[in-house]
């Protein structure tokens, strides 16, 4: 049975014992992709919402999910993602919208990282571009990474999320079963099939208020 809890994180009993923490990384760790989304659109004379249109079109196959998924490059990506702009009316700047990824860590939530892998087992579970290690990131930014026992990456595994194997992947390489685990990703699509397995899951809309939900079911102060 599952159970709504405080904000609408849904737990699977009210006795649930965490083993394990999962965290999306953009909208969850970093401030959301969306957010700058927006703003390119603001500036392009786009429509609000044209790049959650184009990533909800085609979901599973779609130029984006291939780039997560690493079947195609950045280019390919581009002449892709324009051309299924293009069919829709709009025209787009895909290098733009790459680099509408790069957000910025919260604090708040990196103290929650840090203090669920004191005690805790941890995972990263990222739909990205590119390997973390091939990227170009910042000394702090790695920091954070460096937290989390397992990172599962959708340019690394070949699958992404929503699909169910990724969660399969992390329970995997954790050693623990989906109704141990806590999930927290910023879209509701994501949390779906892991509530599905089993997982207690937090949607974060607004931070403060997932890490009070967060807090409440591992037991233990977050910040």
């Amino acid at each position: 049975m599952a159970l709504a809890g405080p904000g609408g994180c849904w737990v699977p009993t009210l006795d649930v014992v965490v083993d394990a923490v999962l965290f999306d990384f953009g909208g969850v760790i970093t401030s959301s992709p969306f957010e700058a989304f927006a703003t390119y659109e603001a500036e392009a004379g786009l429509p609000a919402g044209t790049i959650r249109l184009l990533n909800a079109t085609n979901p599973d196959e779609n130029a984006w999910a291939r780039l997560e998924r690493n079947e195609v490059d950045r280019a390919g990506f581009a002449d892709l993602f324009d051309s299924e702009a293009a069919a829709l009316g709009f025209e787009v700047d895909a290098a733009r919208v790459l680099a509408a990824l790069d957000g910025q860590l919260r604090p708040e939530m990196v103290e929650a990282v840090r203090r669920c892998s004191a005690r805790l087992a941890t995972a990263l579970l990222t739909n990205n571009i590119e390997p973390i290690d091939e990227g170009t990131h910042s000394l702090e930014h790695d920091e954070v990474v460096g937290l989390f026992d397992v990172i599962v990456q959708s340019s690394v595994v070949g699958c992404r999320k929503p699909e169910p194997r990724f969660y399969e992947i992390a329970c995997q390489q954790l050693g623990v079963t989906p109704s141990s685990c806590v999930f927290l990703d910023d879209l509701g699509v994501n949390l779906k099939p892991a509530r599905a397995m089993g997982m207690a899951t937090i949607k974060v809309f607004d931070p403060a208020q997932a890490l009070t939900e967060l807090a409440v079911l591992v037991g233990f102060p977050l910040g």
